[in-house]
């Protein structure tokens, strides 16, 4: 079993529920070992949009990342997810962010995602449920909690389930 942390976001139609249904997604594939609170951010790059709500899960799994990768897509897919726009509104994003301590480069698969330390939408939610998360060098992720302090972001609801009234 691997160790795993996926970013999910929505900021299209009822965000709330498609978090709700990443989670229920992932529970079939995964076992789940924690999932963040959920958080509203402002949209980062791409065209004018609505805000995000963003959380992020931490799993084990057998699968590999290209076979995970597949899954995330067909998630998202089965939520309405239409990629027609660089950074464009969406119904749901899941992103893989860390496998173990492992560097995966292939063609449309970068883990540790790239921008995985530069915002704090995912180092916050990430460090909330794997508090000694690592970059494959063994480097800490807390660290980079301080460079993106700055970076606002509010904290909606302690879990996914709680947010539908809140934050849809």
């Amino acid at each position: 079993m691997s160790r795993c942390a996926i970013g999910i976001g929505s900021n299209l139609g009822d965000r709330a529920a498609h978090l709700s249904a990443a989670v229920d997604g992932l529970t079939a594939i995964c076992e789940i070992a924690g999932v963040s609170s959920i958080y509203e951010t402002a949209p980062v790059g791409g065209p004018a949009q609505g805000p995000f709500l963003n959380a992020v899960v931490v799993a084990d799994t057998a699968r590999t990342p290209r076979m995970l990768l597949r899954d995330l897509l067909f998630i998202e897919r089965a939520r309405g997810r239409v990629r027609d726009a660089r950074w464009g509104p969406r119904t749901l994003d899941l992103d893989l962010l860390l496998w173990d301590r492992t560097v995966v480069d292939e063609p449309g698969l970068r883990v540790p995602h790239p921008q995985l330390l530069q915002r704090r939408f995912v180092v916050e939610p990430l460090l909330e449920v794997w508090p000694d998360a690592c970059m494959p060098n063994g480097s800490p992720i807390r660290p980079a909690s301080e460079a993106v302090a700055r970076q606002r972001i509010e904290r909606v609801a302690a879990r996914i389930g709680r947010a539908e009234s809140a934050a849809t």
